[in-house]
């Protein structure tokens, strides 16, 4: 797919649900007891896969429109019929292994090549401590993963230096069935950290009560129950971030629709180094407007640990500017839907920005890309980052590029109307 420059951009766009949101509150209200509807939650290939394992495991989950209706099992799973395919979805991998391990018998779940390259093997030890007799097909620990469930014992679980912090909310979100209190501790390098405390959010939200007794340390009571409910999802800040990347690079005006200014969402962080970089952002009630201006040269250093789907936005963005960005604390980013830091220095040296791969991060030396046909890897992030490059400089061609439907299937239908149709 070709993209056309914009010769002027003033435009207001909407963003669908956010992915991680979405896909906490349906584990959660099937998890519940009596039925959920979630408003405005994300339709889209990642949710696609959620509701089939849930389906699977005995949940009646319905769409309808934007809204979806959960019908809960308070815990109580079915043994599903033959393994629980989650295709690319890493945090559905993650969580869903936590989940079946309150069931009984026999659970496999699987994915497609790449999903089984993702590790897992810090929550299979987390599990393990907390009587679960669970490992992967091959004993290496990378999916499939085959779950021998008989329930979880509780107790304190520690996690040190792990390269996912969905391994924590995929004990958050079972600790309350466990048979004792839970307790986690979290020990040195913990990236996404922010994703924790979404998940906090929507357990709350569901009559699940998670006690911060410190900053790396949560305790569950064990007897809890989820309760079914009326739970409207909020805008997704990874998604709205290419249209604020569309302001920045065509000097425009882009108003995103639905953001919660307040959002817990990490990546809503973005927009502060936006402004250092030389953009103005307006925040509303329930909206949120950039405008773009001169990009501001020199070198800077961006810790994105914190907000790791946020590096192939900022890397365009460095692209354009003149000077050196200098992105950190990323080093996890190579376990995502791509290898995305070999990616992202591939795809922006091949549009002429000299771009470096660390061990955690990139260095970009900015100024003035040129056109180029983008590969994407199969991954949604470098596919709509690289697009909204190409609304700023002519000869951008995305392959593939209906990979952006894993998380964002309007996409191109949004970034039309940045032309005015």
């Amino acid at each position: 797919m070709e993209i056309k420059p914009l010769k002027h951009l003033n435009a207001t766009v909407s963003v669908p649900g956010s992915k991680s949101y979405t896909q906490r509150a349906l584990i959660i209200a099937a998890l519940a007891d009596g039925q959920s509807r979630l408003e405005n939650a994300l339709i889209a290939e990642d949710t696609g896969y959620v509701i089939g394992a849930l389906q699977s495991l005995g949940s009646d989950v319905k769409t309808d429109t934007e809204d979806i209706v959960v019908s809960g099992i308070g815990g109580r799973l079915r043994n599903p019929e033959g393994e629980i395919y989650l295709g690319n979805n890493g945090t559905a991998m993650r969580l869903l292994t936590g989940v079946v391990a309150l069931g009984q018998g026999a659970f496999t779940l699987t994915g497609s090549p790449r999903l089984r390259q993702r590790p897992i093997k810090p929550l299979l030890d987390a599990l393990t401590c907390m009587g679960v007799d669970v490992r992967t097909k091959n004993k290496d620990g990378y999916p499939p993963v085959i779950v021998h469930a008989h329930g979880l014992r509780g107790g304190t679980i520690t996690f040190s230096d792990i390269e996912s912090s969905q391994y924590i909310s995929a004990l958050l979100i079972c600790a309350p069935f466990a048979e004792s209190d839970t307790v986690i501790e979290l020990r040195g390098k913990i990236p996404s950290l922010p994703y924790v405390e979404a998940t906090v959010d929507v357990m709350k939200a569901f009559g699940v009560n998670v006690i911060k007794q410190t900053s790396r340390r949560y305790g569950v009571k064990s007897g809890q129950r989820y309760r079914g409910s009326r739970y409207r999802i909020e805008g997704d800040c990874s998604s709205a971030s290419y249209f604020f990347l569309a302001a920045a690079l065509c000097k425009g005006r882009v108003r995103v629709r639905h953001i919660n200014p307040q959002t817990l969402q990490g990546d809503i962080e973005i927009l502060p180094i936006m402004e250092r970089l030389g953009c103005t952002v307006i925040r509303g009630e329930d909206w949120i407007e950039v405008t773009g201006g001169e990009l501001a040269p020199g070198e800077y250093t961006f810790d994105l640990g914190a907000m790791p789907d946020m590096v192939p936005t900022l890397a365009v963005l460095a692209a354009m500017r003149p000077g050196r960005t200098i992105i950190t604390n990323c080093s996890h980013l190579r376990l995502k839907e791509s290898n995305r830091l070999e990616a992202l220095a591939t795809e922006l040296n091949k549009i002429g920005v000299m771009a470096e791969k660390r061990s955690d991060g990139l260095v970009i030396e900015g100024d003035a890309p040129r056109g180029a046909e983008i590969e994407t890897y199969n991954d949604h992030r470098i596919a709509m980052s690289f697009a909204v490059l190409g609304l700023a400089i002519p000869g951008i061609e995305i392959q593939d590029e209906n990979c952006v439907d894993k998380s964002f299937p309007g996409f191109w239908d949004e970034l039309k109307k940045l032309y005015g149709r």
